[in-house]
């Protein structure tokens, strides 16, 4: 009988600091609750000395989600580990999941602590979180450039302070499948007592191995992997999920493990990852990607007709990938939609489908059909932003390659309408400059990116911003068959963010101290 791997997920924590990604508190709830779906082992929730909302949001994901234990990170000190705690209060199975650097550079360089003052935080640490919780992970950031007799000293020391689970993090992605597997093997046979903990990985995909090493990790006796969504995280992003359970699925005979991850709902998880932080799943992605199942080569493409398994090792209906998106048109009522969303996995209240019902419409009067793709997006756009201070009523844009471009807005809030108008360079930056206008302050832009949604000529666009202000960073997405009007939407959403005071990157930390507060594993 096959082991049963468990899956930590970490794309609310660990993806999140992708750079240019930030996530509401409403949309890691949702995230949260499609993780639970996916039926996820753990889901670390967030870092909550980070910022006041990830705080919040981990708050809410231990308060409404069950099913899975929910973890918090923190920093080995107490600030860390006491919020980390309170964040945590309502979960009906909760972790903390502590951590300090143990490589040589880190230690001399950033913590500029000596590798017995390491140990020392380390155990307070553990201790200190025993208080909240009897589940406490322990990580060695940088572990495998680590010394590994330190690491050994390390693990033993914090496994009898009463760690649960230690975690062994492939910080900078320079382990190879070998020697990693190496790794895992000397710590299972050197140290005293993991024999009665969960052996945890955690790999970045610097150079390209994530996956790899994440599974040569297994084959050496890891419990636990750790894993993203479309494997989004820092720099190039940590092993993407979708890629380990599916492996363990189709090979896991020959590696001798299995998980208990819902593999149908992979795909649902992929594209609503993908939707709410603006990450594009790029076509030749595994498992995911819009390639993944296509077969352009016409021997290919008889093999498959005369045998699917000749050219695919697995079928789109094991990661719940639709056969059919043509679902839906501008005479659909509410409650096919309802029951439509249902089937994706979206359970909306009253408002949020209200929202979405209004732009379902508004998108069908200028669309012959909606795919599913189109309502995830306007999922994605509608149903959890957050109040808004602006919304807009009309734009406006005069453009040509002989004329300057002019934009003018109408926007209503506050029982109130203002207007605003401008020129830009474009007819993208005049209206961008017109919302300011309207509004009366001015941002940078940082960020702006435009894609399609579907296919075809009447496809929906999403339009991603990000603007700064004050040293804080606020995004915003906005969906049209109009790219200008996707464009403005996605503007004036992260105008309503600064609005509201929910910035995407906060200026600092809300306590603590030491290494970065939102350093990676």
């Amino acid at each position: 009988m096959k082991r049963q791997v468990l899956v930590f997920d970490t794309t609310l924590r660990d993806g999140e600091q992708s750079p240019g990604v930030s996530l509401t508190p409403a949309e890691k709830l949702e995230i949260a609750r499609q993780l639970a779906r996916l039926r996820v082992d753990v889901i670390e929730a967030g870092f909550p000395v980070a910022s006041s909302g990830d705080f919040d949001a981990v708050k809410a994901i231990a308060r409404e989600v069950t099913g899975p234990v929910i973890c918090a990170l923190a920093r080995a000190n107490p600030g860390d580990v006491d919020l980390a705690g309170q964040a945590l209060s309502g979960a009906a199975r909760a972790r903390i999941h502590t951590f300090i650097a143990s490589s040589d550079v880190h230690m001399k360089f950033k913590l500029r602590k000596e590798p017995a003052e390491v140990v020392e935080a380390a155990v307070a640490a553990v201790r200190s979180a025993r208080r909240y919780t009897p589940d406490v992970e322990f990580s060695a950031e940088d572990a495998t450039r680590s010394n590994p007799e330190f690491l050994r000293r390390l693990f033993q020391a914090v496994l009898e302070a009463g760690a649960t689970t230690i975690n062994v993090p492939d910080t900078v992605g320079y382990s190879t499948p070998r020697e990693f597997a190496g790794l895992i093997r000397h710590l299972r046979e050197s140290v005293p007592g993991i024999e009665n903990a969960v052996l945890s990985v955690h790999c970045h995909d610097d150079l390209g191995l994530a996956a790899a090493n994440s599974l040569a990790a297994i084959e050496a006796g890891a419990g636990q992997v750790e894993c993203t969504i479309n494997g989004i995280g820092e720099r190039a992003g940590n092993a993407s999920l979708e890629e380990i359970v599916m492996a363990l699925k189709v090979r896991g005979e020959a590696l001798g493990a299995g998980t208990n991850v819902a593999a149908d709902q992979i795909y649902r998880s992929s594209r609503l990852v993908a939707a709410l932080t603006g990450m594009p799943v790029p076509a030749n992605k595994a498992v995911v990607g819009a390639n993944a199942f296509a077969h352009e080569s016409g021997i290919h493409q008889d093999g498959v007709l005369k045998e699917p398994t000749t050219y695919e090792i697995m079928r789109p209906e094991d990661v719940g990938m639709p056969a059919s998106r043509l679902v839906l048109g501008k005479h659909s009522g509410r409650h096919a939609l309802r029951e439509r969303l249902a089937a994706l996995g979206y359970r909306l209240s009253e408002g949020e489908l209200k929202r979405v019902f209004a732009r379902f419409k508004e998108t069908a009067d200028r669309k012959k059909h909606i795919t599913d793709a189109d309502l995830e997006a306007i999922v994605g756009n509608e149903a959890l932003k957050e109040p808004a201070t602006w919304s807009l009523e009309r734009f406006q844009v005069l453009t040509g390659n002989q004329a300057l471009p002019t934009a003018a807005v109408s926007l209503s809030g506050e029982g109130r309408t203002v207007q605003g108008a401008a020129c830009g360079d474009g007819p993208v930056d005049a209206l961008l400059k017109a919302v300011e206008n309207a509004v009366g302050v001015d941002f940078e832009l940082r960020e702006y990116s435009l894609k399609a949604v579907t296919g075809g000529k009447d496809a929906l666009g999403e339009a991603v911003v990000r603007v700064e202000r004050d040293g804080a960073v606020y995004s915003g997405r906005g969906v049209s068959t109009d790219v200008l009007e996707a464009s403005v939407r996605a503007y004036l959403q992260a105008v309503n963010r600064w609005l509201a005071g929910t910035p995407s990157r906060p200026a600092s930390p809300r306590g603590g101290g030491g290494d970065d507060p939102c350093g990676d594993l």
